[in-house]
């Protein structure tokens, strides 16, 4: 399966786009999923029939699932009882109906990034698009497996794992059952399920596109989330120019607006594959509507870029990490080194990567922006290192 994650600036239409690039799909005979974070059905109104918590098909080789973060949760919290029941009786804890639950902050995203791991490893489709947020909650939400999974190791790390072996002593010792057993379980599961989540995200054959009206807006909002994707190791396979005005239109007063279309325009087709969808001259409605709007087909590269370290050991005597990341600032860059850890900062964005374990043994020796790429230079360290003494 090949998955589209289509995601752009509050208002620029991306559900639209999400819906128009799956109908189109479709229509070529392709089995299609369309998958919405959107609380309210705006993906239905798009497509002309409500969609839901369930799998709905709205037209030939078409289904349209919006997930139920609520019932999700209730789901979650009413096996977690079940598993942790021996312990909730020893505290004395009362239990909660699935009734009385309502979602706690980060439930619904969690929700959401598990149906779109199942999504993703159903059978029954070839194409999934999935409507993100907006831009900003979209690159929290792509980020959240890594950095769950990484506060799961620190907090339970793996090696701690043999403290089960001591539980039934442990039990003994302090009068009461202990809940090792039961916590390693769940922090198990969770890293599994969070690892699939992320291989669907980092798979070749998923892509990320951006949608954005041409204009001021617009093209500060792109520049930002190309940045936060690029942090990611994404570069979005397309960009769709949503609801642009024809050149015939550059008289009276739309002649500002079409000319600010025209300069992002042609700003972003320096840097991405630019479609331009023209504007209706009303919101799209149904299958006619969304049929009428050019939006780009399924492409066969994905949006992973590769962090290549390049050995200059014999030159140089320096291993280079070489970061690709479009419209960074020098002044806005941030490097720190933890461990086995380095931690990016690229203005409002941030991020903790996993060092490759050949860079484990080296220390910075420094970093330099050129070109839109961070390269930062690694010297082996001595001590860690055979044969550099």
């Amino acid at each position: 399966m090949r998955t589209i994650l289509i995601t752009g600036p509050g208002g620029s239409g991306r559900t639209t786009v999400a819906a128009a690039t799956a109908l189109a799909a479709a229509r070529e005979g392709t089995r299609t999923l369309v998958l919405s974070a959107d609380r309210t059905d705006t993906l239905g109104a798009a497509l002309g029939a409500a969609t839901g918590p369930e799998p709905t098909r709205t037209a030939q080789d078409l289904t349209a699932w919006r997930p139920d973060a609520a019932a999700g949760f209730r789901d979650d919290l009413t096996a977690f009882q079940e598993r942790a029941a021996r312990v909730l009786d020893l505290l004395g804890a009362a239990r909660l109906d699935a009734e009385e639950v309502t979602p706690l902050p980060g439930a619904e995203e969690l929700s959401f990034l598990r149906a779109l791991r199942d999504a993703a490893l159903s059978d029954r489709f070839d194409l999934l698009v999935v409507d993100l947020p907006p831009v900003a909650d979209a690159l929290a939400l792509l980020s959240l497996p890594e950095e769950l999974r990484r506060y799961l190791r620190r907090l339970l790390p793996p090696e701690r794992q043999a403290a089960r072996a001591l539980r039934p002593v442990l039990g003994k010792l302090a009068g009461v059952p202990m809940p090792s057993e039961w916590l390693y379980e769940t922090a198990d599961r969770w890293d599994t399920e969070l690892a699939a989540v992320q291989a669907v995200l980092a798979d070749p054959g998923t892509s990320v596109r951006l949608v954005a009206e041409p204009g001021p807006a617009g093209t500060d909002a792109v520049r930002g989330a190309g940045l936060g994707l690029a942090l990611r190791g994404l570069r979005p396979d397309a960009l769709v120019a949503n609801r642009v005005l024809p050149e015939q239109a550059a008289e009276g007063w739309l002649a500002a607006p079409v000319a600010q279309q025209r300069k992002a325009l042609e700003e972003w087709r320096e840097s991405y594959d630019v479609t331009a969808v023209g504007h209706l001259g009303r919101d799209p409605r149904g299958t006619e509507d969304l049929a009428a709007l050019p939006v780009p087909g399924v492409k066969e590269t994905g949006s992973t870029v590769e962090w290549t370290v390049e050995d200059r050991l014999a030159d140089d005597g320096v291993l280079v990490w070489r970061l690709p990341l479009p419209g960074a600032i020098r002044d806005d860059l941030d490097l720190i080194r933890r461990g086995d850890e380095l931690v990016v900062a690229a203005g409002r964005f941030r991020r903790i990567v996993a060092l490759p374990s050949v860079l484990r043994r080296c220390t910075v020796e420094g970093a330099g922006l050129r070109e839109g790429e961070l390269r930062i230079r690694f010297a082996p360290d001595p001590d860690l290192w055979p044969g550099t003494r």
